[in-house]
């Protein structure tokens, strides 16, 4: 059994701000940086001490820079992996650029959300916290909206569960023939978006709905597309950047859009924390 008792967790959102509690709560040591504005402590010095570091989720959103919500000041991922090797790499959604470098490193990589219990735990506060803005940012009661769901994978199999009996009628949009048939089964209504990126197959259906949430992380949500939608639209794209809703159109055609990334990290932080904390410990204890 591997005995690890040093951390340095770096970067990212509340949810590291939690998970850096839980392991010191736990007996473990444990440094931080680029999550505190005042920390003057130099990352070399740190990184000396440890044993393993643990990033943010996301990794990165733009591949050269640590994500990180606290500072305003980057911190780049080279410089970072230069001070680090050797050492264990734990982090989120990390891309295989990124792989690539710390393999010259030395470093070796776990990336948490290959694990698809977290994975699937993660959605519980992706829903709910989409949800939340639903409520939020419509001028009626959720019960009398007409819900759209682009894509059925994780997070659209949960954000339908929990609005079940919430809202007036759910319907889930895919172009996957398993999907299309757990739609089905489910009892939701079915949209295949193989007829949906037809032009009249939009004009006939589009309206009718007045919130659609993007799961897929690809363009669905073109200017063609969202010429048809209803004017009083509330759009929640859920995908990674660039997201399935064309965001500069939107904006011409006056369009509510909101781009909702991690919101795990903003709704649920410390639950968040408690299910990356127990993953960490299951891959490396």
């Amino acid at each position: 059994m591997i005995k690890i008792n040093k951390f340095l967790v770096v970067g990212g959102d509340l949810r590291n701000v939690e998970l850096a509690n839980l392991l010191k709560e736990d007996g473990k040591i444990v440094y931080t940086y680029g999550m505190n504005v005042n920390s003057s402590e130099a990352l070399e010095k740190i990184v000396e001490d440890i044993e393993v570091v643990i990033g943010p989720i996301p990794f990165s959103r733009d591949g050269l820079t640590v994500n990180s919500t606290f500072i305003e000041s980057k911190i780049l991922i080279k410089d970072l992996f230069e001070k680090m090797k050797g050492k264990i790499l734990i982090a989120g959604n990390i891309s295989e650029d990124v792989k690539k470098l710390a393999k010259i490193y030395n470093i070796e990589v776990i990336d948490v959300m290959k694990s698809e219990k977290l994975a699937v735990l993660n959605t519980i506060a992706t829903a709910e916290g989409t949800i939340e803005l639903m409520i939020a940012n419509t001028d009626t009661i959720i019960f009398d909206s007409n819900v759209l769901i682009l894509g059925f994978g994780r997070v659209a199999k949960t954000l339908a569960n929990r609005l079940k009996g919430l809202v007036k009628s759910i319907t889930c949009a895919s172009r996957e023939d398993d999907e299309l048939a757990w739609i089905e089964v489910y009892g939701y209504e079915k949209l295949n978006l193989n007829d949906f990126v037809k032009c009249q197959e939009s004009k006939k259906c589009l309206e009718n709905y007045n919130v659609i949430i993007n799961t897929i992380p690809s363009m669905i949500f073109d200017a063609e597309k969202l010429q048809y939608v209803n004017k009083e639209v509330l759009l929640i794209d859920l995908a990674s950047n660039p997201g399935g809703i064309d965001k500069e159109e939107t904006k011409k055609q006056g369009l509510k859009l909101i781009h909702a990334l991690g919101l795990p990290g903003k709704v649920a932080p410390k639950s968040s924390a408690r299910f990356i904390r127990n993953i960490i410990y299951e891959l490396i204890f």
